[in-house]
């Protein structure tokens, strides 16, 4: 039946293991099986069989380094800042459910569509940088276990070459199932969170507050390491990772859009699982940090010695184990997203369904980029480990704004998704995101390369952008109402009927997507400003490195 279904020219699945039933953690459903879910209980065991994606993607994003960005808040600000992830809310949704629907439609990865309908360049150059801060966002993922397992007082290098060798034996046996059930029990275990908070007792209402109601505290520094701080905590929060690993893993997982309803549910679960979790460590920094005695914060490790001082060694060691599940939750994301990227794009095996036997290049990648990352933990100093914490923030804000791009034009592209595409609203809330995070990335950026940028700096960088983003909406606007004025002008309508049946066609009937003059001036502006922001972060990280 897989056979058959990949010879219909309806299908543009590049892996005959993507075609067949579902085999959740929780549940199987029947490639055949078309009938309605009516009644609680069926829905319900629907649900049960699908989550897995959405909720893996977020929980994965509160990984080490968003246990050390949330901790540095709650020590700087306490529980002021609550309110950018209520923020963020709107954001991840869209970005995820945009990328969700790309996978389930298409049947294609994120990279593989992007080399197919923008060509080779584009293609290699979002693979290329995919891999580059994947492997540096590995590296901070095992620093986090080190941070962890060595407050618990076990040795580095067996640590280490333990948690690698889990990592990789979780997804090297030959079944999706087993890998999402060990994946979701370590999601549960980030859910040990929430007993660390209440037995650490944070001012609740202080922290409900906060949450709802915007706050810019000021401090010794002025507004520069507000908003650095700030502009972290949305680095962290939506990592380019996350979109090219949620494709795939909706596409591994078998998921068509007869399901996107249980899907999108999963991803609501995510969601707020992950904003739980980044607040509980928000407020467990604010009332450890607070105490009498509490030593500075440099990383993760030091917020876990701080709840010991605050609340006894027990409250630490919870605290130690939870970083400790979320770098393991991390390192599985980011290196399967790394391995799905090069699989879509050499077009080899690529599915958690098949052993290594019949996917040995997949599992390679997997496996060389978590020793890679293992062994330069191992081998590189403390200083330079610090440095390279510090490049994977920067480069991660340099890229997000670009793969943002590609995902909105991919999931405006009517070939592509069909019936599926994007509704105007949906668009216009994208375009604003992208370019709130151009903004933010830029003053990133600057901020990596001139470590003393002032609050000043920051204003004329935002208020440039602001202009800059006026000035593009005004020009498309008028554009649009001239062509709405013609003569020959005809309302665009969507047909969006049957829909649930829908997939993309081969991609060898879609070609490569036709710029306007507009559309590449645009895309030629952002090429040069990711290779310029990308040299000069690097040459400002070399500098670091070597010491000067």
């Amino acid at each position: 039946m897989t056979t058959a279904l990949l010879d219909r020219p309806t299908t543009a699945v590049l892996d005959d293991a993507h075609v067949g039933d579902i085999k959740g953690a929780f549940g199987t459903i029947q490639l055949g099986d078309h009938d309605a879910r009516r009644g609680l209980s069926a829905k319900l065991k629907t649900l049960l069989a699908i989550v897995g994606p959405g909720l893996i993607v977020m929980i994965g994003d509160n990984d080490a380094g968003a246990f050390a960005t949330y901790g540095q808040a709650g020590h700087d600000y306490g529980t002021k800042l609550l309110w950018t992830l209520l923020l963020l809310v709107p954001v991840l949704y869209v970005n995820q459910e945009m990328v969700l629907r790309l996978g389930a439609v298409t049947g294609v990865g994120h990279a593989r569509l992007i080399f197919e309908r923008f060509g080779k360049f584009w293609g290699a150059f979002s693979v290329i940088d995919l891999f580059l801060l994947n492997a540096l966002t590995l590296v901070t993922e095992f620093i986090g276990i080190t941070l962890a397992t060595g407050y618990l007082g076990l040795p580095k290098v067996p640590s280490v070459i333990l948690a690698a060798l889990v990592i990789v034996a979780a997804a090297s046996t030959g079944s999706f199932r087993r890998f999402e059930r060990l994946a979701l029990v370590f999601c549960v275990g980030s859910l040990l969170l929430i007993p660390i908070s209440l037995m650490a007792h944070p001012a609740v209402g202080g922290m409900a507050h906060d949450f709802v109601r915007p706050s810019f505290p000021g401090g010794a520094g002025g507004m520069a390491p507000l908003m650095l701080l700030i502009i972290g905590i949305v680095g962290t929060t939506v990592a380019p990772w996350q979109l090219f690993f949620q494709q795939s893993y909706v596409i591994d997982k078998r998921i068509t859009p007869r399901f996107m309803k249980y899907e999108k549910a999963d991803l609501w679960i995510g969601i707020v699982v992950v904003v739980i979790g980044g607040a509980a460590i928000m407020g467990l920094g604010a009332v450890a940090f607070a105490a009498k005695g509490a030593p500075d914060f440099t990383n993760a490790g030091s917020l876990a010695t701080a709840l010991q001082n605050y609340g006894g060694r027990a409250l630490g060691d919870m605290f130690a184990v939870a970083l400790l599940d979320a770098s393991i939750i991390g390192a599985f994301a980011v290196s399967l997203s790394t391995a799905y990227a090069i699989g879509d794009v050499f077009k080899i095996n690529h599915s958690l369904h098949r052993g290594v036997k019949q996917a040995k290049g997949f599992y390679a990648v997997y496996a060389g980029v978590i020793a890679l990352a293992a062994t330069i933990v191992l081998g590189a100093s403390d200083h330079v480990l610090g440095v390279l914490t510090t490049g994977v923030q920067a480069l991660a804000g340099v890229l997000l704004p670009s793969a943002t791009v590609f995902l909105l034009l991919l999931c405006v592209d009517k070939e592509v998704l069909g019936p599926w595409v994007n509704s105007k609203k949906t668009t216009l809330f994208t375009s604003t995101v992208i370019g709130v995070l151009i903004a933010l990335s830029m003053v990133l950026t600057a901020s990596v390369i001139w470590p003393a940028i002032s609050t000043g700096q920051i204003e004329q960088i935002l208020v440039g952008c602001a202009v800059g983003g006026l000035a593009a909406a005004g020009f498309l606007g008028v554009k649009a109402l001239r062509a709405r004025r013609a003569p020959d002008f005809v309302a665009e309508f969507i047909d969006r009927s049957g829909r649930d049946e829908w997939r993309m066609p081969p991609l060898a009937q879609l070609g490569q997507l036709k710029f306007s003059r507009t559309r590449r001036y645009s895309m030629g502006a952002l090429r040069l400003y990711l290779l310029v922001s990308m040299v000069m972060c690097v040459w400002k990280l070399v500098e670091m490195m070597l010491g000067h």
